[in-house]
């Protein structure tokens, strides 16, 4: 199948977004991303090395991310695909739910191509003076 995104396409998305990892005694074990859009927080790209996956390690990025965004940020976005009951589940575990028009947070937050969109969900969590 084709790419999702080429290198060039990867490169300037990489470059917007600030990179967090979690190590351990063998070194880096996942990585997430996060992406600052007002006081919005994008919360992308988690992946987790197979053997470390189901630990708690995924967890305990989006707590960091949330512990360490701005204190203007006052909702934090993650996308996923609808299909991806693995990422969807980890969301709804940190607090997150479904945004009550995930096609509008997904066009206002995130450049996909259209039948991206229409297979993916956009999750919210308030945080900021009332949501932390």
């Amino acid at each position: 199948h084709a790419p999702e995104m080429h290198e060039a396409g990867w490169e300037a998305e990489a470059e917007r977004m600030t990179w967090w990892g979690a190590f351990s005694d063998q070194g880096l074990v996942a990585v997430t991303g996060s992406e600052s859009i007002g006081d919005v927080v994008l919360l992308r790209h988690i992946y987790v090395l197979p053997e470390h996956q189901r630990r708690g390690v995924a967890g305990a990025l989006i707590r960091c991310l949330e512990e360490i965004s701005p204190g203007s940020t006052r909702m934090i976005v993650a996308g996923t695909y609808a299909a991806n009951y693995k990422a969807r589940g980890l969301l709804e575990k940190s607090g997150y739910r479904p945004a009550a028009d995930s096609e509008f947070v997904l066009r206002t937050y995130y450049h996909i191509p259209e039948d991206r969109l229409r297979g993916s969900i956009a999750y919210v969590k308030r945080v900021g003076l009332h949501g932390r």
